[in-house]
């Protein structure tokens, strides 16, 4: 008899709650966002996976405040980090009892562009375009794991096991950032042409501009400047050697000037999105403030990284352009700088078993930089309200209450 199942499930705009949910099966049913194609597509190639931590995402909460076109009763949550409770009839690679780490891109490993390690856009995996997530609008349908149980395909090619189960489970705050914001940041920093001695730009201080200012150090920047309006996360930006700029006090230029002594910066990483605001105190919505902000504090011939999230469908929008994802960008600025820039989902597998042996030899402590914060699963509908309102933390769940208190 299958395990009892509960999961964070979307009821609407500003609504979580955790509810009985279908123990995995090795079989993609019907559901919100399943796309008919994928319906009773079979798992023999997958695993499930009991959760040991499973984290509050912003690109969760941009589904939860209305902003995309989730369907109600999707099932959340794409960073995922559990123990193998059952295997699929093709699973050769690993074994019950297994401690993994989940890459929230669902990935088949078969395909042109999982053959290229582009994994963020696989293209068998979703239907209705390339790149596929757990619990995520418009891909695939898969169901996420906020829970207590998550079925993952395509385990041999997607999981990556810790090699020493105690060793982890000491480290699991920082290891359970693998599977989205650890290497989301990193990657926002490698597009972004990080390296020893640059100067950086990471706009936005939520869990993943938090991640990314800290992989800027971890590559050698010899500057890392944080720009939010929020002070508490501001606070938490300087408090692993980061400067920053409160944009409320209007464009970031004059302030990156007096830190540096230019108003330019080599690298500039976008992590704030879609539902960006305008700079100077009570700005409004203009979600493309960063995208153009960006383009004039980077250098000539600088490179810019967005690991912020852009939507093709936004309901919630200020304008019609806006609500079909069409920004006023000033890509002149950017052209006659001769600015290069990389968007879309981080290719987590392209990174994450360098960024876990960094962790496991101790030369990682990401969670620290982020914030992390265990709570349980029931607290999750309180843990959204509260990232929502600007928390400077990263929500780690617990569902299964095997996380050690100490931790």
């Amino acid at each position: 008899m299958a395990d009892k199942n509960r999961g964070v499930v979307y009821l609407g705009p500003g609504t979580v709650e955790v509810q009985d949910i279908p123990y995995p099966e090795f079989e993609l049913k019907e559901g919100p966002g399943v796309p008919p194609e994928n319906v009773g597509r079979k798992l023999d190639h997958g695993a499930v996976v009991r959760i040991v931590s499973t984290n509050i995402c912003g690109s969760d909460q941009h589904m939860v405040r209305g902003r995309t076109t989730a369907r109600k009763g999707l099932i959340l949550g794409h960073e995922i980090t559990g123990e193998i409770a059952e295997v699929g009839r093709d699973v050769e690679l690993f074994k019950v009892g297994d401690l993994v780490s989940v890459p929230f891109n669902i990935a088949c490993g078969r395909c042109r562009n999982c053959k290229e390690r582009n994994t963020g856009v696989c293209e068998t995996t979703n239907p209705g375009r390339p790149g596929a997530a757990y619990g995520y609008v418009d891909m695939g349908g898969w169901p996420g794991g906020q829970a207590n149980y998550v079925m993952t395909p395509y385990a041999d090619w997607n999981l990556l096991k810790f090699p020493d189960k105690d060793q982890a489970m000491e480290k699991i705050r920082d290891l359970t950032m693998l599977s989205d914001i650890f290497p989301t940041g990193y990657h926002g920093c490698v597009t972004a042409g990080v390296g020893s001695g640059s100067t950086v730009y990471v706009a936005g201080a939520g869990p993943v501009g938090l991640a990314a200012a800290y992989s800027a150090h971890f590559l050698g920047a010899a500057v890392v400047i944080v720009a939010d309006a929020i002070p508490d996360r501001l606070e938490q930006a300087r408090s692993f050697g980061c400067e920053t700029v409160d944009i409320t006090q209007g464009e970031p230029e004059d302030q990156v000037e007096q830190i540096l002594g230019r108003p330019e910066v080599d690298c500039a990483v976008d992590c704030v999105g879609f539902e960006a605001r305008g700079h100077g105190k009570n700005a409004a919505e203009a979600p493309a403030t960063v995208l153009n902000s960006l383009m004039r504090l980077v250098r000539a011939a600088g490179r810019i990284g967005i690991p912020g999230l852009y939507v093709t469908e936004d309901p919630g929008a200020k304008d019609e352009a806006a609500k079909h994802g069409s920004l006023s960008l000033s890509l002149g600025t950017g052209w006659a700088k001769s600015v290069s820039f990389t968007t879309g989902q981080c290719p987590v597998m392209k990174y994450h078993r360098e960024l876990m042996m960094a962790i496991l030899n101790d030369k990682a402590h990401i969670a620290d930089a982020v914030n992390a914060t265990v709570i349980t699963l029931d607290e999750a509908p309180q843990g959204y309200k509260d990232f929502d309102k600007g928390a400077a933390r990263k929500y780690v769940l617990n569902p299964n209450g095997l996380i050690p208190q100490a931790a």
